[in-house]
């Protein structure tokens, strides 16, 4: 029977031997794996015994009314109920996504839900044939190889390839929610930071991340010995601040992730002169093999617009389109 082209496109891709294998398994009977597949009896058995034939051990110990797994097949079983939806998942996705105009983008998870998903509803409206998929993940993908268009990365200008667009820079500064600060004690010069609880990431002592700490901020203050009221500690940067938005204590804040806040007045920045410049910067990376589709240029155009606002709300000068190095 000649199948309609709509059963073709949802019908579950062949993978051989193995989908048979585990409709049996799953039944533990051939009679109805065949019906679940629409094949006859024989030919699923036909299958199973091809699949036994080629890995070199009987998967299925066959009874007069039913079948049971052997410990090989019991293994196999695990694999193979793992790998199929996988497989059947990312099938569906290729063909939802036929013929679309999709941009992919990878970034940590902080970054994506602090400053790119707040700002992506006014791109999806100006853009709204374009469907947009975020891989938010604190490992860096390697372009070269993954399925992915652009990479929104953060660290110093030397470990960024060439090519890299540097979207704006950072400050660090003390924000708290400003409910906290309105009854409370005083917090006007560094040294009030001792009466309050100060938020921090759990691994922020790490080599990579020490000069995000309060203590180097304190050094930088002429106070290295200060100790808060206590210490609450978070593993991403969007904890942080939302323990500060709800009045938990006083983060180290990187200022262009909390600047819509500030702006808004959701947290204040109680020491406005003691910002601390960062090493690090924000970049926009396009693999190798997307640079040239409408889609992404239209999408970098977006970023890179988003970052001069970015840079104007912290107040970032020199502006990186007037001068030749920044870093």
């Amino acid at each position: 029977m000649q199948h309609s082209q709509t059963h073709l496109r949802t019908r579950p891709i062949s993978a051989g031997h193995l989908r048979a294998f585990e409709a049996v398994a799953r039944h533990l009977n051939f009679r109805a794996a065949s019906e679940e597949m629409a094949l006859t009896q024989s030919a699923v058995s036909r299958q199973i015994q091809a699949l036994e034939d080629e890995i070199g051990v009987s998967l299925f110990l066959r009874h007069t009314r039913a079948v049971e797994l052997t410990s090989a097949g019991a293994l196999l079983l695990t694999a193979v109920s793992n790998a199929l939806p996988r497989i059947d998942g990312v099938v569906r996705q290729i063909r939802q996504s036929a013929g679309r105009r999709t941009v992919a983008i990878t970034t940590f998870a902080s970054f994506a839900s602090m400053w790119l998903i707040p700002r992506l509803e006014q791109f999806q409206r100006d853009n709204p044939e374009i469907d947009i998929r975020i891989d938010a993940t604190d490992t860096a993908l390697d372009l070269e190889v993954a399925d992915i268009d652009l990479a929104l990365r953060y660290g110093p200008a030397a470990t960024m390839p060439p090519g890299a667009i540097r979207l704006f820079g950072e400050q660090l500064t003390p924000v708290a929610s400003p409910w906290l600060l309105k009854n409370g004690t005083p917090l006007k010069k560094a040294a009030d930071l001792a009466h309050f609880a100060l938020i921090e990431a759990g691994d922020a002592n790490a080599t990579h991340l020490e000069w995000l700490t309060w203590r180097r901020w304190f050094g930088e203050q002429g106070l290295p010995k200060l100790q808060p009221k206590r210490w609450l500690y978070f593993n991403y940067a969007y904890q942080m601040v939302q323990a500060a938005l709800t009045g938990q204590g006083v983060v180290l804040a990187r200022l262009p992730m909390v600047a819509e806040a500030l702006a808004n007045g959701d947290l204040v920045e109680p020491l406005t002169r003691a910002r601390m410049d960062s090493p690090m910067a924000y970049w926009l990376i396009t693999g190798p093999r997307s640079g040239q589709r409408p889609e992404i240029r239209d999408f970098c155009d977006w970023l890179t617009e988003q970052g001069k606002i970015t840079r104007k709300a912290i107040g970032e000068v020199p502006d990186p389109d007037l001068v030749d190095a920044l870093d």
